[in-house]
């Protein structure tokens, strides 16, 4: 069985927390932090449970930037 190492982001979206794995396009959410996590594992597992291939997006030093945007 192989390890790899992922990384994820946690917010709170409403009242939900929302999880995100930053390597792979899957997230989750839940009540807690800690429920939206341990949502984004099972849902990470599943997902790779499926693929051939692994292939992740390296993901090193994630910044949270603000910004705006004015739009029509």
């Amino acid at each position: 069985m192989k390890k790899i190492y992922l990384k994820n982001v946690v917010w709170k979206e409403g009242k939900y927390y929302v999880a995100q794995c930053l390597n792979v396009d899957v997230s989750s959410f839940g009540k807690t932090k800690k429920e939206a996590l341990a949502n984004l594992d099972e849902a990470l597992g599943l997902y790779f449970e499926d693929a051939g291939k692994i292939e992740l997006a390296p993901v090193e030093k994630p910044e949270l930037i603000p910004s705006s945007l004015t739009y029509a």
